[in-house]
């Protein structure tokens, strides 16, 4: 199949997504999860902006930085899940190069965005322990507004050289991405070129940028622990340690994934390649579900504004 496929050009004008590849004949059962997560996800972080616009109490930084990462993970599940359900269902294969490069962009951007608001997540939490009497002076309506600019800026910058560099290769090879979407690292290895500047840049994004985002959390975090154990009595450690809880739960389920992932590439090199494929699919698809869940059950307000909809709702 992969023969049918191989041509030798410079710029093709479509890739071919494969889906999982090797499990293509399972395409319809594999797409039953898929489609499990995305519809909780879709209408999960929706509800949270719903409830955080309409509930006055909730008009707080935390939420505010809460609000921009469901957003983050509406666009992460929007830009992906459609064209891989229309690949395991139709098998609609085809992608145009440009939507090709603008599916890796938006993918890259906004993974790299959740880094960034789960930083912003970790100033407030730092602030309103550390600081609790200037929390509200300090990080102010429009401050909060700055942080998510910039955010997005230094996002939309830092990958932004990955899209132009991969429209600069020639294709030679072929046209068809062992992938259900278009993965920067399976773009990377069709070119048939040198490609270690995007290489070498990649690895100065992740260590530069991913790298100092978790340092930054570390930090925030031991600050946060030594304020809390330094408090009078045990209830009111765990009180105060109750109000991170949503939000180190966040963290893990970003960061352990991605840990996993890198471990798994350089210690699981016979591992066959549909596995590697899901796993990076549970990657980037698992925190988006993970997030309004976590919020849900763990912030009172929210969770009491779900019950309350609800209830109205049935009676």
């Amino acid at each position: 199949m992969l023969d049918s496929n191989t041509t030798h050009f410079s710029n093709p004008s479509t890739f071919i997504l494969l889906g999982i590849p090797g499990l293509e004949a399972a395409h319809v059962w594999i797409s039953i999860p898929f489609c499990t997560m995305y519809i909780p996800a879709i209408l999960g972080n929706i509800s949270i902006l719903f409830i955080v616009k309409t509930e006055p109490s909730l008009h707080e930084p935390m939420y505010y930085f809460l609000c921009m990462l469901a957003v983050t993970d509406l666009v992460l599940y929007m830009s992906t899940v459609p064209k891989m359900l229309n690949i395991f269902w139709f098998n609609s294969r085809e992608i145009d190069f440009s939507a090709c490069l603008t599916q890796m962009y938006f993918v890259l951007v906004f993974s790299m965005m959740q880094s960034g608001i789960l930083v912003a997540m970790a100033l407030d939490r730092y602030v309103a322990i550390c600081h609790p009497l200037r929390h509200s002076t300090i990080l102010t309506n429009p401050l909060v507004a700055k942080i998510g600019l910039a955010v997005v800026l230094r996002c939309g910058i830092v990958v932004l050289p990955f899209p132009i560099l991969a429209r600069q290769w020639p294709y030679c090879r072929t046209n068809v991405i062992p992938q259900p979407y278009c993965a920067h690292i399976a773009v990377v290895n069709l070119a048939c070129a040198d490609t270690r500047v995007s290489s070498y840049y990649g690895l100065f994004v992740r260590v530069c940028v991913m790298g100092l985002d978790g340092i930054f959390i570390a930090v925030s975090y031991t600050q946060i622990l030594r304020a809390i154990f330094s408090l009078p009595t045990k209830d009111t450690q765990l009180k105060t340690l109750g109000t991170c809880g949503s939000h180190v739960f966040v963290i893990l389920a970003f960061y352990i994934p991605g840990l996993f992932m890198s471990l798994m590439h350089r210690f699981a090199q016979n591992v066959p390649l549909h596995f590697h494929v899901l796993i990076g699919n549970m990657y980037l698809l698992l925190p988006p579900v993970l997030n309004p869940i976590i919020y849900g059950v763990r912030t009172k307000q929210i969770r009491d504004r779900l019950l309350q909809l609800f209830t109205h709702k049935g009676a």
